[in-house]
């Protein structure tokens, strides 16, 4: 047998048993999770709504019409019929995506930042940094946070920045807690100690060595966290302290079907299931992260 055909023989047989990189690792551990994929197609199509809703919407969230209280599939050109003012409630439950995605991305951008900035700070200086870190995460976190909430937004007046603002100040200790808990876990390992003896800078060694190794948490804790902030505004917005009319949201859409809901059940119907389907879609999402990025996980290779 020549070298040649050797080789030809050689490296299929390398390639097969090239060792998979940690991604590929937990992306396959990922597809083999049944619910996780409902969950990604759950939170796919949430995106995408959210993204495109002036592209796919069939009428202006805002456009009313003498044609009121239609049931679903009793209006030609109205899937899911009209509201108490003719507006399209297939419309106004698209928009609701984009003012939902607006809010929790926003919302989870900021805490991610803070989580960022002051969980590193407070793991890795410790000292006075970390004590006044935690004794300001204890004030925040005693505070009654939907009371406060309220509080804000009956201070500052309803809208999508104020909404975002309300959530996201009360929800960074969380965010700040699990970074803290990272870097004290990876700070004195050798890799870092190395770096340092080798005269690396803190923005170096946080950016190279100590933010990837904190990855995984931080992916898992932000599937789980956006939709808190979906929920925080919808609940913000049926209690009339969140989104103004005419800009939909799933929340005020409910607190509008209160008064007719007897009647016309759909109304309430609609938008409640909408916020369940999509709870459940980061739910089922964000277990597969946890457990494709948990080796040790027997879910994960279920």
């Amino acid at each position: 047998m020549t070298a040649q055909t050797l080789n030809k023989i050689q490296q299929p047989i390398e390639q097969a048993y090239k060792p998979l990189t940690p991604f590929q690792l937990a992306f396959r551990r990922f597809k083999h999770h049944k619910l996780a994929r409902v969950g990604v197609v759950i939170v796919a199509i949430f995106f995408f709504t959210g993204i495109f809703a002036p592209q796919i919407s069939p009428y202006p969230y805002d456009k009313t019409s003498i044609q009121v209280f239609y049931a679903p599939g009793t209006l030609p050109g109205h899937i899911l019929g009209t509201d108490d003012v003719g507006r399209d409630l297939l419309s106004r439950v698209i928009w609701g995506a984009n003012t939902s995605l607006i809010v929790s991305i926003s919302a989870t951008t900021f805490c991610l930042i803070i989580g960022l900035v002051l969980g590193f700070l407070s793991g890795w200086y410790g000292g006075v940094i970390d004590y006044v870190v935690n004794r300001v995460i204890e004030i925040v976190g005693s505070m009654p946070g939907l009371l406060f909430q309220i509080l804000i937004m009956t201070l500052l007046g309803n809208g999508i920045f104020n909404v975002t603002f309300a959530l996201a100040i009360l929800g960074w200790p969380g965010w700040v807690r699990l970074v803290r808990a990272q870097v004290l876990a990876y700070k004195n390992l050798e890799f870092m100690e190395a770096s340092k003896a080798l005269g690396a800078s803190i923005p170096f060694i946080a950016r190279r060595h100590m933010f990837p190794n904190i990855l995984n948490p931080l992916l898992v804790f932000i599937s789980f966290a956006v939709p808190g902030y979906i929920v925080g505004e919808a609940g913000l917005s049926f209690l009339g302290r969140g989104i103004n009319d005419p800009v939909p949201s799933w929340g005020k859409m409910l607190a509008d079907a209160g008064q007719y809901v007897s009647s016309y059940i759909y109304m309430g119907i609609i938008p409640t299931l909408i916020i369940i389907v999509i709870i459940i879609g980061f739910s089922f999402f964000g277990d597969g992260v946890r457990d494709a990025l948990d080796p040790e996980s027997e879910r994960a290779a279920t």
